[in-house]
């Protein structure tokens, strides 16, 4: 669906308005949101994806559009030439001080960096690395104007660093160019009973106090935490402020606390659904007696709830339909590693024309960095999108994937006796390449119309038309998520041979991307 077009999670207008959770149904991972004037900001983990950073827009914090990304390639940019799709960019924070918006994140196998820019829109200035390490991630600045002083904090990923259930802090430059002291641990969450997996801090000044909102238990069942002190460095004081209750939603926490104009205050979160990834829910949001916050409907998330009190805006959605005007991807799609020269899009006037990149990961598309991406949406619908393969070299390839930790595609294949058949491939998780998911058909003119029917549990089938209709291929398939990143919809075109080997593979032409969602 088209950016201005698609449906939303509100419904009617004025007081009497709600929304139903999720407001951002895909992958939306580890979202941070603030408000500048009139206008929300969010953005989320992208992982091993580029360009990084994504960057949405609302204004009534129920209907986002996405309107940029903050990071054109992946640091160390040498690092990121293969796929590395459960590292790269977790967890970001996004600020507004000193006239500039401000994005801090954690690379778990390098260190912290930040990046900054005098509008949303850019230019974002180079990342930099703020401070160096294993396993630090989670990186939330603070700018305290009734002190003068800059702060940061941070969590641990054990995988790295052998420490986790611990938050670090810091005295920061102004300029967040570099740190004041080595660090000193504001919370063992060792020490609090029944806490572990302490992460994701969110740091705030509130009501004389510093308030470090900050999840624990697990990404499936964990709930929202909310630590006080009046000095920053300790010691806190905790609550659980937010938790799944007898709701369906399952985990509810890891997010960012926004207050409106008016003064409502709301809590932005995620919850972990498996191949979907984690779909970003909005809760209401108030301060107790004794100055603590409740979230959702007495420390439970709601599914339905009154819309903010805020102006009423169309109805939209992040796009997902693309019609490839002028050649050019939109700002949905993302490589899975830092692209390169030789297989950057082809500008045309008819569709998308990607080259068939040679590379010896042609047998396995998980290790293929030129996938073009997009987020799989949490709801049952079909995938559609038409390709020509104008390929001559046998063995090229190009097609439509569900891609994570297991994938399969349906496309288009050139074979060794000039022809083009219709293919169906799969790996499983435990494979190193793909086989056959059905038998290959004939695609006379080297064209089909690909399909996929996403159905409840991200059950995909999938099918293909090469003049005579649709016809599905294959068995049902079970959309697979990697560990942290939800399954992903790619485009991609490729060639047997290492690169630069015997000169172009040829190309391939997508025209057409829908998906439609059943309401």
């Amino acid at each position: 669906m088209n950016a201005q077009d698609g449906t939303t999670a509100g419904t009617g207008h004025g007081q009497a308005a709600t929304y139903r959770n999720p407001v951002l149904a895909a992958d939306w991972s580890d979202p941070d949101v603030i408000r500048v004037g009139e206008d929300f900001y969010l953005t989320a983990s992208s992982f091993g994806r580029v360009p990084g950073l994504p960057l949405l827009h609302s204004r009534d914090l129920v209907n986002w559009t996405l309107i940029g990304h903050a990071l054109e390639r992946l640091e160390p940019a040498a690092e990121f030439t293969v796929p590395r799709h459960d590292c790269g960019v977790w967890a970001p924070s996004l600020r507004y001080h000193d006239d500039r918006f401000w994005i801090f994140w954690g690379d778990p196998d390098h260190g912290i960096y930040q990046v900054n820019a005098p509008s949303v829109r850019g230019p974002w200035s180079t990342p930099h690395l703020l401070k160096a390490g294993k396993g630090l991630i989670d990186p939330c600045p603070l700018w305290d104007e009734e002190s003068g002083e800059a702060y940061l904090v941070h969590a641990w990923a054990r995988s790295r660093s052998g420490i986790k259930n611990r938050l670090t802090g810091h005295r920061m430059r102004g300029d967040a160019t570099g740190l004041l002291d080595e660090g000193k641990v504001i919370v063992d969450a060792d020490r609090i009973p029944g806490w572990f997996t302490l992460e994701g801090p969110k740091l705030y000044r509130h009501d004389g106090w510093y308030w470090i909102f900050a999840p624990a238990g697990g990404v499936t069942t964990g709930w929202q935490g909310a630590l006080r002190s009046r000095e920053f460095f300790g010691p806190y004081e905790e609550r659980i402020v937010l938790e799944q209750g007898d709701s369906d939603i399952n985990g509810p926490h890891q997010g960012g606390w926004v207050r409106t104009a008016e003064g409502e205050d709301w809590f932005l979160h995620f919850q972990e659904q498996g191949a979907y990834g984690r779909l970003v829910h909005l809760q209401p949001m108030r301060w107790d007696e004794d100055g603590w916050p409740v979230m959702g409907a007495d420390g439970t998330p709601v599914r339905e709830h009154a819309m903010p009190d805020l102006p009423a805006q169309l109805p939209c959605e992040p796009a997902t339909d693309d019609d490839f005007p002028g050649g050019r991807f939109g700002r949905q799609w993302q490589w899975t590693a830092n692209p390169r020269d030789g297989w950057a899009p082809q500008h045309t006037a008819d569709g998308l024309r990607l080259t068939c990149v040679r590379g010896e990961h042609a047998h396995d598309l998980r290790t293929a960095p030129h996938i073009l991406t997009q987020r799989l949406p949490a709801s049952a619908c079909t995938v559609e999108v038409e390709l020509a393969l104008d390929a001559q070299v046998p063995g090229a390839k190009a097609g439509l994937t569900v891609l994570g930790d297991a994938y399969r595609w349906i496309g288009l294949e050139r074979t060794a006796d000039g022809d083009v058949r219709l293919v169906h491939r799969f790996a499983e998780t435990v494979a190193d390449r793909e086989r056959d998911a059905a038998e290959p058909m004939p695609a006379p003119g080297g064209r089909a119309r690909l399909r996929i029917e996403v159905g409840p549990g991200a059950r995909c089938r999938f099918a293909a038309d090469t003049g005579d209709g649709f016809v599905s291929a294959g068995p049902v398939f079970a959309a697979t998520p990697w560990r942290w990143v939800g399954a992903l919809l790619g485009l991609f075109a490729a060639a047997p041979g290492r690169p630069g080997q015997g000169g172009q593979a040829g190309s391939a032409l997508f025209t057409k991307f829908r998906i439609s969602k059943e309401i």
